[in-house]
Protein backbone atom coordinates (compact mmCIF):
# COMPACT_ATOMS: atom_id res chain seq x y z
CA UNK A 1 0.00 0.00 0.00
CA UNK A 2 3.00 2.42 0.75
CA UNK A 3 4.32 1.61 -2.56
CA UNK A 4 1.58 3.16 -4.13
CA UNK A 5 1.35 6.43 -2.66
CA UNK A 6 4.25 8.27 -5.38
CA UNK A 7 2.39 6.54 -8.28
CA UNK A 8 -1.28 7.81 -7.33
CA UNK A 9 0.38 10.95 -6.58
CA UNK A 10 1.79 11.20 -10.59
CA UNK A 11 -1.31 9.73 -11.57
CA UNK A 12 -3.25 12.44 -9.74
CA UNK A 13 -0.90 15.15 -11.60
CA UNK A 14 -1.47 13.63 -14.80
CA UNK A 15 -5.41 13.93 -14.68
CA UNK A 16 -4.70 17.85 -13.25
CA UNK A 17 -2.44 18.70 -16.59
CA UNK A 18 -4.58 16.81 -18.70
CA UNK A 19 -7.78 18.73 -17.52
CA UNK A 20 -5.89 22.28 -17.44
CA UNK A 21 -4.85 21.40 -21.17
CA UNK A 22 -8.11 20.84 -21.91
CA UNK A 23 -9.72 24.01 -20.47
CA UNK A 24 -6.71 25.70 -22.51
CA UNK A 25 -7.77 23.77 -25.65
CA UNK A 26 -4.84 22.05 -26.08
CA UNK A 27 -6.60 18.75 -26.90
CA UNK A 28 -3.81 16.75 -28.15
CA UNK A 29 -1.64 17.36 -25.08
CA UNK A 30 -4.87 16.89 -23.18
CA UNK A 31 -4.68 13.60 -24.83
CA UNK A 32 -1.12 13.07 -24.06
CA UNK A 33 -1.86 13.70 -20.24
CA UNK A 34 -4.58 11.15 -20.15
CA UNK A 35 -2.74 8.36 -21.87
CA UNK A 36 -0.04 8.85 -19.34
CA UNK A 37 -2.35 8.86 -16.73
CA UNK A 38 -3.48 5.48 -18.00
CA UNK A 39 -0.58 3.86 -18.59
CA UNK A 40 0.81 4.63 -15.10
CA UNK A 41 -2.59 3.32 -13.63
CA UNK A 42 -2.32 0.19 -15.83
CA UNK A 43 1.99 -0.44 -14.56
CA UNK A 44 0.49 0.72 -10.54
CA UNK A 45 -2.48 -1.54 -10.43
Amino acid sequence: MIKQVFPTLLIILNLGAAVVCAFSKDYKMAVYWLAAATLNFCVTF
